[in-house]
């Protein structure tokens, strides 16, 4: 039997991939290394009927109304807003920055107005902030930036904030209003019944087929296909003959808990102390009700499986050696953060995957 397309890895960008070239009557065969669907956003009920989501919470939300509107054919969805909080010296701050977090810092009453001109006074002038570090203290200052970001950056990236692009706390709003959610998006909302049970809604199509436990590089010879799409690391795509492009890695420890909760927010980010970053219930926002709990806590390493691209000058200069190589390929296509080694959402994914789509079909 032959393939319109083949694609590897049913993350979203495979699986949106997919979806859409079914929808026009493409003939498709996903192949996906590990033994499950939905990449990183794959979750599962555990042993104590917990669902759990195994690489990390998947918070989602967008503004895009075109890319809501797609994913909402395959789910309904429970809203809910991210309630983030930051432990430092023993206290939970708001987290991103507020006027609750200023205020509660600096021991103050300020009003809006007042927290800006405070911080104007603290901040350092910096017009094109060229890292992670100057992006932070050009808007907060160096207190904010050494008891909130610098540690966190440091544990989560393996690296000083200042050989960091700015981009990765550009991410990271601040805000001197008391909104304490952690994205201000206007779509905010988890899967009903879980991003696994999207995926398998999305991919229920007849000309969709579906390779588990099937490594691309491995196992191709012998496949029919046009049209390649591909969505693991550009590196090992060309077997790395520049060198292999650094991604950050995370370890997870889950605990079960005969309780309601564990805790009382989703997401407690510990900056400074312990080796793990953040533990997190995700409980809070399925809304799953049940008399015990699960909680994960983080620990970023530099080996394992892929989760971050890293931003530096240097890494952007070698992806853009497999870009050149990717750019010469004819009917081979590359999405997604791995292939385009990009710190890209959930929705980021989903609108480019359609994107390509759209330009291919």
């Amino acid at each position: 039997m032959g393939y319109d397309y083949l694609i590897v890895g049913c993350g979203f960008a495979g699986a949106v991939s997919a979806r859409c070239l079914a929808d026009r009557g493409r003939k498709v065969l996903i192949m996906e290394r590990r033994s499950h669907i939905g990449g990183n956003s794959y979750d599962f009920y555990n042993s104590f009927d917990i669902l759990v989501h195994k690489y990390g919470p998947h918070y989602f939300r967008t503004n895009d109304k075109d890319v809501w509107q797609f994913l909402s054919g395959f789910t309904e969805w429970r809203y809910c807003q991210y309630v983030i909080k930051s432990c430092v010296d023993g206290q939970l701050f708001d987290f991103p920055v507020n006027l609750n977090t200023i205020n509660q810092f600096y021991g103050t009453r300020f009003s809006s107005m007042e927290a800006k001109e405070f911080i104007e006074k603290l901040r350092v002038k910096i017009d094109r902030p060229r890292n992670s570090k100057e992006q932070v203290i050009s808007i907060i200052g160096e207190n904010i930036y050494n008891a909130f970001f610098k540690n966190y950056t440091i544990k989560q990236w393996g690296v000083d904030p200042s050989n960091l692009d700015a981009s990765v706390t550009a991410r990271i709003p601040v805000r001197f209003n008391k909104d304490p959610r952690y994205f201000e998006s206007i779509y905010q909302a988890m899967p009903k019944e879980g991003y696994s049970k999207l995926f398998e809604n999305m991919l229920d199509h007849p000309d969709i087929s579906l390779m588990l436990n099937t490594d691309y590089h491995k196992d191709k010879d012998g496949i029919n296909y046009t049209k390649l799409i591909y969505t693991g690391c550009i590196d090992e795509y060309f077997d790395f003959q520049f060198g292999k492009l650094p991604y950050r890695s995370l370890r997870f420890e889950f605990e079960n808990y005969e309780q309601e909760y564990y805790q009382e927010y989703s997401q407690i980010n510990y900056p400074n102390e312990y080796d793990f970053t953040r533990v997190v219930e995700i409980k809070h926002v399925t809304g799953q009700k049940i008399s015990k709990t699960t909680i994960v806590r983080e620990y970023p390493e530099s080996e394992g499986e892929p989760y971050y691209p890293i931003p530096m000058m240097k890494n952007e200069q070698l992806y853009l050696k497999y870009k050149n190589e990717a750019d010469k390929l004819r009917d081979t296509y590359f999405i997604g953060r791995l292939a385009q080694y990009k710190y890209l959402n959930m929705d980021q994914v989903v609108k480019e995957s359609i994107d390509l789509i759209n330009k291919l079909e």
